[in-house]
């Protein structure tokens, strides 16, 4: 009866109530159809906020992984702090300070899941606090104005000009009105412009008058080319700015390793937010994060990959003034892509379509904008994207996509 029965559940037999049992017809399980279609061949891949996976530092994420499991005590893998591991907090603050002009510690740092979930948490603790809305900027990646209405909060829109943000267009009494606003001061995504120093000291004033706080994306801002690194807001005003970073343009997105740098209001709650969240973070890759700090291996590489990625914003800049001389080129002086605007007598649309067509990879503004008012058109090129080894071909490929497109 046992083997009747496993026989049955297999598939093999058939059974029914009154009636005798018979072989199945067709014992082979049907082939399982993907849900999904085969993604085509991409021939140019310049798809937005990606680094090139392909210079991923494998030997030394390796010795830091290694040298972090022979000093690291056993106590430290279990269930810890929801913050992080205390190690990679004191190296962070120590970091940040030293890059970035952070002025923090470690008792103020939580690491999470990258941005997008550094985002959420901080949504969540202002929403527990009746917060109201969050001010974007627009345009802004679209997925922070989901994460922004996922936690229960209003979305408020900041124009943005060739200063950055501008802090006289909150509509209805920034930032009295407001939780929040998230700023991109090093370099707007996906505009691509600094946020002007005067622009900085009125935000940091209003914050402080109204009691609000400004939430800052330093999304890649290790990545500047024409002169140094401009410091984090975060250092003029520790009691007003949530400084967010992440280890996803430095290294690899995949690793989902980011980090906060709090006021002290907000410490407790963003850490309970946290606690109900995960739990915590990775925390072997927190401990090979803060050995690849400590051993002068992630500036290393950022020095690297800075050299690499200048080389190819000049060599996009050359080959677009070269294919597509009506197109004009901004946000090249930091980060890791470029908006190229379009004639006025050529659409997002146009380029899209017979990008899709030629298997060139390319973001348009449009989705990054609020509602349907203001706009410019124009596409992303995410030239830290390819691999090292095809970006010459795909920057070929991507020329003459657009001489294609304004010779028509």
């Amino acid at each position: 009866m046992e083997v009747y029965s496993q026989l049955a559940a297999e598939g093999y037999l058939r059974t029914r109530p009154g009636a005798a049992t018979e072989v199945a017809q067709g014992t082979l399980a049907p082939a399982r159809v993907s849900a999904q279609r085969a993604a085509p061949h991409v021939v140019a891949d310049f798809r937005l906020g990606r680094p090139d996976l392909s210079m991923f530092p494998r030997q030394e994420w390796l010795r830091a992984l290694r040298r972090a499991l022979q000093v690291t005590p056993h106590t430290e893998l279990g269930p810890g702090d929801p913050r992080g591991s205390p190690r990679l907090r004191a190296v962070l603050a120590d970091y940040l300070g030293r890059v970035r002009g952070v002025l923090t510690d470690s008792e103020h740092i939580v690491i999470c899941s990258g941005f997008t979930q550094g985002l959420r948490l901080v949504c969540d603790a202002l929403a527990d606090g009746s917060g109201g809305s969050v001010a974007l900027e627009d345009p802004c990646l679209p997925d922070h104005r989901a994460i922004v209405e996922a936690a229960g909060l209003r979305v408020r829109a900041l124009d943005v000009d060739a200063g950055g943000a501008r802090p006289d267009t909150w509509p209805d009494g920034w930032p009295a009105k407001a939780a929040a606003a998230v700023l991109t001061p090093a370099h707007q995504a996906p505009l691509g412009m600094t946020l002007d120093a005067q622009r900085r000291t009125e935000f940091t004033r209003m914050a402080a008058v109204h009691g609000a706080y400004l939430i800052e994306d330093d999304y890649d801002g290790e990545f500047r080319y024409d002169r140094h690194p401009v410091g984090a807001l975060q250092g003029l005003a520790p009691d007003q700015v949530v400084y967010a970073g992440s280890a996803s343009k430095s290294l690899a997105p995949g690793l989902r390793l980011g980090w906060l740098a709090l006021p002290t209001e907000l410490v407790d709650k963003v850490v309970e937010a946290k606690r109900r969240a995960d739990r915590g973070t990775d925390v072997l890759a927190q401990l090979a994060f803060a050995e690849l700090i400590e051993s002068g291996a992630l500036d290393r590489h950022v020095r690297r990959m800075r050299r690499r990625y200048r080389h190819r914003r000049d060599a996009l800049v050359d080959r677009l003034d070269r294919y597509a001389p009506q197109v004009t080129v901004q946000g090249i002086s930091a980060g890791l892509h470029a908006v190229v605007s379009l004639p006025e007598d050529r659409s997002e649309a146009d380029v899209l379509n017979l990008a899709r067509d030629r298997n060139v990879a390319l973001t348009g503004l449009a989705p990054f904008w609020h509602g349907t008012g203001r706009r410019i058109a124009g596409i992303v090129v995410g030239y830290g994207t390819p691999a090292e080894h095809e970006y010459a071909g795909a920057l070929e490929h991507l020329g003459q996509l657009l001489r294609e497109l304004t010779c028509s």
